[in-house]
């Protein structure tokens, strides 16, 4: 008897037949309602309950029929002379209306021979659930998606650059201009002036407004990391990625805007791959063949001279070139003491309605002392002195005498002051017994850093400038070495 069943259960057609036989009993017993026709789209077998709610008492009678004077508005003949199944189609019967699929059936040689269909649900009510599921995750990915727009979409206008100076003003021109074309914009500017501001601000203004807006920063990211960041990459292509892959910032910011925010410190290594995006729109992720097309706007930012990067060979020249076609140069903050007043009005009452304080004013002998000092942090040093006065004074008016002791007290600051940057005398002169090459190096990197620092009295951003580095360059570098 097992000899008999496995012989039966090794024979395919046997097998796939009553595989098939069951299939077709199953959805039979199962559903309202099941029809088959020939290659003329009549019908050769109806089961009695769909034959009842037609109006065939006996389904005999519909045999040899046309399925359309059986089954009004039936789209079987279709089926038949395209050989296209037609899945989950609502069939109207003029009472209530059917929930059918149909099936094209071919021979052999897959030649159609005719087609087979199942009312699956006599009541659309039987769906609700699954509609109600639908609607779920669709509002759900909706909610989702709008999420992700909004922190993809530009947070400034050219109102939040305050300021009425000339410097102030021409900056706004120039990015009202800018935001009217496509070009790549470079932004000049020390550290807090307010480039990030700026590119945001011209985003905005732009026909390009409702598309993302994606922001990097190249000095933040690590080399290893920076060429997935921008470009992506496939699942696996390197150690540690994600199994589902990564989309990289270039596709993410398609038809708006990308701002890279300290391009300065992007490594010459991957400066050729973006100088090919800007001319051919076009680049493929790491590990993959997929070219992908990118129309986003160019927006870069740096506070460096990107010009004499190019003659240290530390910048491609053409890249350069491409980028540098409207210039903004966000005037320093010593540049447009004007502004000063306006600039911390805004900063107080955007502190205020942070920390739920009240609004505190300030004398004209505090702005006068703001006035006079020469923010080396510039806006992003003003409001850090305006922040900490706040926060130390319970006063409703901040006088000169309490503002005085956060003027100046900032980090660029401590770094102008000649000790600490004064070379150690025991440093003078290199012990190299045992040391390796490696340790020499960066022992002299150490000093050669010291010098550019001493050489500027310790100010930063004019030692990065001096060396031809960025600002956060020097200072991971300063970190490293214990400087």
């Amino acid at each position: 008897m097992a000899t008999e069943v496995g012989t039966i259960l090794s024979d395919y057609s046997y097998v796939w037949g009553r595989a098939m036989r069951s299939l077709f009993e199953t959805f039979n017993n199962s559903s309202e309602g099941t029809l088959i026709v020939d290659r003329q789209a009549k019908v050769v077998w109806i089961n009695e309950k769909y034959a009842a709610h037609f109006g065939f008492a006996d389904p005999k009678i519909a045999i040899g029929l046309d399925c359309e004077s059986v089954i009004p508005n039936s789209l079987m003949r279709e089926v038949v002379e395209t050989g296209k199944p037609i899945l989950l189609d609502i069939l109207e019967t003029g009472h209530e209306p059917f929930v059918v699929t149909r099936l094209p059936l071919k021979d052999d040689n897959g030649a159609i021979i005719g087609a087979i269909g199942f009312a699956l649900f006599g009541e659309l009510k039987a769906l609700t659930p699954l509609f109600s599921q639908y609607s779920r995750l669709q509002a759900e990915l909706i909610a989702a998606r709008h999420a992700l727009a909004q922190t993809r979409r530009a947070r400034y206008g050219l109102s939040n650059f305050v300021g009425t100076s000339p410097a102030s003003m021409e900056v706004k021109r120039l990015a009202r201009r800018a935001a009217q074309v496509d070009s790549p914009v470079l932004l000049l500017g020390e550290t807090g002036t307010g480039k990030e501001l700026i590119a945001h601000a011209i985003h905005s203004a732009s026909a390009h407004a409702d598309k993302p807006f994606v922001a990097v920063n190249v000095a933040a990211i690590p080399d290893s990391l920076l060429e997935v960041e921008l470009f992506g990459a496939a699942a696996g292509a390197y150690t540690g990625a994600d199994r589902k892959g990564r989309v990289g910032k270039f596709e993410l910011a398609h038809g708006g805007t990308l701002f890279l925010d300290e391009i300065g410190d992007m490594p010459l290594s991957l400066q050729g791959k973006l100088l090919r995006v800007l001319q051919e729109k076009e680049f493929e992720p790491l590990g993959t063949n997929r070219v992908v097309v990118s129309n986003a706007r160019i927006i870069a930012a740096t506070s460096v001279a990107l010009a004499e990067l190019v003659a240290a060979r530390r910048f491609r020249a053409d890249l350069y070139y491409r980028l540098n076609v409207l210039t903004i140069q966000t005037p320093p903050l010593r540049k447009r003491t004007h502004d000063i007043a306006a600039l911390s009005d805004m900063i107080l009452d955007e502190l205020a309605a942070h920390h739920h304080l009240d609004r505190p004013t300030l004398s004209e002998d505090a702005l006068q002392l703001l006035r006079e000092h020469a923010w080396p942090g510039n806006v992003r040093e003003l409001r850090n002195t305006l922040e900490r006065a706040v926060m130390f004074s319970e006063r409703p008016c901040i006088t000169a005498d309490v503002l005085a002791p956060f003027v100046g007290d900032n980090i660029d600051g401590a770094l102008c002051d000649p000790e600490f940057v004064r070379e150690p005398a025991a440093a003078q002169d290199m012990d190299i017994d045992g040391a390796s090459y490696e340790d020499a190096m960066r022992m002299f990197e150490k000093r050669f850093l010291r010098a550019a620092l001493r050489s500027e009295d310790g100010c930063v951003s004019k030692a990065a400038a001096r060396i031809g580095i960025g600002r956060a360059t020097l200072y991971k570098k300063m970190a490293a070495l214990g400087i």
